[in-house]
Formats: structure tokens, C-alpha cells, sequence
């Protein structure tokens, strides 16, 4: 999902709550105003203070009508008049709440004509801001803001139909930059080498979904297809019911009269991935609070007990480190220096023959002679990645997620292993707090791919809170 398309997702909780109020108070106003009462006399007390906070309440109650509606699922797919119904809805429910709750407490509300035009002003109200909503992201389509850049695959009607569909519909928000009339090895390693191209700053929109509508594609080219999707990060859609395994989680529209259906890799998507990342930012915060003495004094001690910084975050060469994050970008990372500066790359050297991780990409040294003495310290609490709390806050890391590899271990993945690179990776994670030094890297992977597929915040909560018990077991690296 677009980061325009969770911003206005986000926009639409705040915006859906004051259309509502402003509808209740606009109800208020019309009932006690001089052209009403001269029509029929207000013989009831109701303060607007007291009306306010009722009415607060009930705005509350409603939003939480309209997200069990669907109505902050936005997509681009969604027509506005199916959009506006289920507003007219979910305020129908709403209304049947107020009628419930006067049933109960006669003395909320003397006016029915309060509760009648509110209801009518808030379903005018909510559906003219979701309208304009709507327009204002069709004018950032005209703009190139928020559009999906898609590969059609298929020598299909059925594609034909997409191509003029997408062609003449230019508020769709979705713009067609290849066509593929199928997908053989040979079409699948270029198209690997021109969104290399485009990720690495070259000429050309960077692509964000393959749509394979062709129901007459191989099983061989579909099965390369979702694992080339897979592979590089992108959203997989097809236009029937074609694969008979991998696909978990799918959500099916409706575009110029064909289902589409998309395959969802994770529950992270969308609403998921903003309740993450608030959960993050909080979480952030309340720990660099909490940890600040601990990060000053660890801070202090190395610089005490061995010369130079007191952050690992350059190589022996001085270029920064960097790992590899959502969608294999890479981000400058650091953390407490626990090595003797420039014993860096002797991993990769003379110290190759001691690593205990040779069923994977990943370099592990036992006892390695590089760490310093207090860097033996931290290394055994974990505590060198506590500065992860900082790239956590600006975005880089979660909290929880697959752990962090750099950009060389990525290089040796196998294709299934780029799985993990789906979501963000994390200071902790599930294959790390599950006897990470005993798991061989294709158990982390399988691990990691569980956590993908059934993220939930809950299950983000239990993995912290068993975190610290990994830590005191000696699961060296249960962060980072």
C-alpha cells in the first residue's frame, strides 16, 4: 500500500469524528434557533455543554461503527457511491445506537429532532468530506503521487481490457508500465534487471504490482510469477482463481467488470502497518525514557574502557554500515561499539574458519577476540542493541520483526529466504526469543515467515515481554 494511500486511511478517523460532531452541533443550532422555535417552541433544558460531551460519546461509539463497516479499508478500487452507501449504513447503525441508548437513559436527549437531523446532516457531512477526500487523491494521481505502477502479464481479452481500462480511466491511479504476453525465464530475468535498474536510481517508474490476467497463463509461468513477486518485494494480483497453493490471504475487487484478486502477504498491510508503527513510536519513546541512565552510563564505559567512538557505525574502510531493510533498502545502522575499532572485516579473513553459522549466509564467531571487555558485557545482556531504540523511532527497525542481515549475508539468500525482507526487521523478533543460537538459518527463515503471515499486535506484545527471559537464558543476540 501507498504511503499516500495510509496517510489518507489515517485522515479519515480524525475527519470522520469532527464531520460527526460538527453534524451533531449543526442539529443543536437548527432545533434552538429563532426561525424553529417560532415554528415549534423548545420546551426542554439542554445545555450545550452537558449536549457536547454527550455527543462526544456518541462520536466515539460511531467510529467505532464505521471501522467494523470497512469504511478505513480505502482503496482505490472502491467506487465513491458503494463508499457513500455504506456510509448511509453505518449512520443508520449509528442511529439505532442513539435510539438504544434514549431507550435506556430517557434523559440524553428530549429532541427528536435532534437525533433525526443529526443523523440526515452526519451522513451529508461524512460523505462530502469523504467526496472531497477522494478528489483531493485523483488530483495527486494527475501529479503521479499515489499511483501504482503495474506489469500486466498475459496475451488475454481479459488483458486487453485492462490496458484500455487503465489507459482511459486516468484517476484509476493505476498506470500500466509494462506488458509481459508471458513470463518464461527469459522474460522474468529481464524484468529482474530493469526494476534493479529503477531501485538503484535509474531512469523509469520503480514498479509496485504484477497483474496476472491471463486465466490461459502455464501453472509453470504463474508459480514463477508469484515467486518472482514474492522475491522482489511486489503486489501480486490475478484475474481468476488460478493458484492452487502459496496464496494464504486474498482480497478480490471488482475493475472494469473482472475480479481481481490480490494476495496478501502479511496482515501488516494497510491498517496493520499503521497501528505497528504507532506502537513503535510509543514503545520507542517510553523505552529511551526509561533506558536513558542505562544508555548514558553503558555510553561512558566504553568510552572508558577501550579507545575510539562509542557507536558501531562505520566499516574498517570508514564507509558507513548498512543493512538491509523492507523491501531489501538499505539503511545506515548503528549501535553500541562493543570491538576494537578497524577488527571489523577479520570476519570475512582470518577469522572465517571459526564461524558456527555455516549452515547460512550469517557470520557468527565464537569467542571472538575482536570484542573488548565491556564489550563482552553488553554482547551477553544484549545490551549493544539497545541504540537500536533510535532507528526504531525514526522508522528504519520495529520493535519486532525479522532480524536485520547485512548487505552481503542478503546477497547469499536463497529466493524463499527474501520472504523475511516483507516487513521491517526488528530489535527482537520470534526466531530470536525460540533458542536463536540452536536454529539453523532455515528454521529462523520458517520462523520469520510464521510471524510474517500472522502478525498481530498481541503477538508483537508476547514477543517482547519474552524478550527479556531469552536474554537472561543466554540467547546471545535476541535483539539485532
Amino acid at each position: 500500500m501507498k504511503k499516500s494511500e495510509l496517510f489518507f486511511s489515517f485522515l479519515l478517523v480524525p475527519l470522520d469524528f469532527l464531520m460527526i460532531v460538527l453534524a451533531g452541533v449543526s442539529a443543536y443550532y437548527i432545533r434552538f434557533a429563532e426561525f424553529t422555535t417560532d415554528i415549534r417552541p423548545a420546551i426542554f433544558n439542554l445545555p450545550f455543554g452537558n449536549y457536547l460531551k454527550i455527543l462526544t460519546i456518541i462520536a466515539i461509539l460511531w467510529l467505532v461503527i464505521f471501522a467494523l463497516s470497512g469504511l478505513y479499508n480505502i482503496r482505490n478500487a472502491r467506487k465513491l457511491s458503494k463508499e457513500i452507501i455504506k456510509v448511509v449504513l453505518a449512520c443508520s447503525t449509528g442511529l439505532v445506537l442513539i435510539v438504544v441508548l434514549i431507550f435506556f437513559r430517557r434523559e440524553l436527549f428530549d429532541s427528536r429532532f435532534i437525533v433525526l437531523a443529526g443523523w440526515i446532516l452526519a451522513i451529508i457531512y461524512v460523505s462530502i468530506s469523504r467526496s472531497l477526500v477522494r478528489l483531493a487523491q485523483r488530483i495527486l494521481f494527475k501529479y503521479g503521487i499515489g499511483v501504482h505502477n503495474v506489469v500486466l502479464v498475459g496475451n488475454s481479452r481479459t488483458t486487453d481490457n485492462l490496458m484500455r481500462y487503465y489507459s482511459s480511466a486516468k484517476n484509476s491511479g493505476v498506470e500500466v508500465v509494462k506488458r509481459l504476453r508471458n513470463f518464461d525465464i527469459e522474460t522474468a530475468e529481464n524484468l529482474a534487471e530493469m526494476i534493479k535498474a529503477r531501485r538503484g536510481g535509474g531512469t523509469g517508474k520503480e514498479i509496485d504490482e504484477i497483474i496476472q490476467s491471463d486465466p490461459n497463463l502455464s501453472k509453470a509461468d504463474t508459480l514463477r510469477l508469484y515467486d518472482f513477486a514474492d522475491e522482489y518485494h511486489l503486489t501480486f494480483k490475478y484475474a481468476a482463481d488460478l493458484l492452487g497453493a502459496k496464496v494464504l490471504k486474498t482480497e478480490v475487487a471488482e475493475t472494469a467488470g473482472i475480479p481481481i484478486v490480490e494476495v496478501k502477504k502479511t496482515p501488516l498491510d494497510g491498517w496493520g502497518r499503521i497501528a505497528k508503527r504507532i506502537f513503535d513510536i510509543l514503545g520507542s519513546l517510553l523505552l529511551l525514557v526509561l533506558l536513558s541512565p542505562v544508555l548514558f552510563l553503558v555510553a561512558l564505559m566504553i568510552k572508558l574502557d577501550s579507545r575510539g567512538p562509542v557507536f558501531f557505525s562505520r566499516r574498517d574502510d570508514g564507509s558507513p554500515v548498512y543493512r538491509v531493510g523492507q523491501g531489501g533498502k538499505l539503511f545506515r545502522y548503528f549501535k553500541f561499539r562493543s570491538m576494537v575499532p578497524g577488527m571489523d572485516s577479520k570476519r570475512y579473513t582470518e577469522l572465517a574458519d571459526k564461524n558456527i553459522r555455516n549452515d547460512g549466509p550469517m557470520v557468527k564467531i565464537k569467542n571472538d577476540p575482536r570484542v573488548t571487555r565491556f564489550g563482552k558485557f553488553i554482547r551477553r545482556w544484549s545490551i549493544d542493541e539497545l541504540a537500536e531504540l533510535f532507528l526504531v523511532l525514526k522508522g528504519d527497525l520495529s520493535l519486532v520483526g525479522p532480524r536485520p542481515h547485512l548487505p552481503e549475508e542478503v546477497a547469499k539468500y536463497e529466493h524463499h529466504h527474501k520472504k523475511v525482507l516483507t516487513v521491517k526487521p526488528g530489535m527482537t523478533g520470534l526466531a530470536q526469543i525460540s533458542g536463536r543460537s540452536d536454529l539453523s538459518f532455515e528454521e529462523e527463515v520458517k520462523l520469520d515467515t510464521y510471524y510474517i503471515e500472522n502478525w498481530s499486535l498481541s503477538l508483537d506484545l508476547m514477543i517482547l515481554l519474552r524478550t527479556p527471559l531469552a536474554v537472561i537464558r543466554g540467547e546471545k543476540g535476541v535483539m539485532g
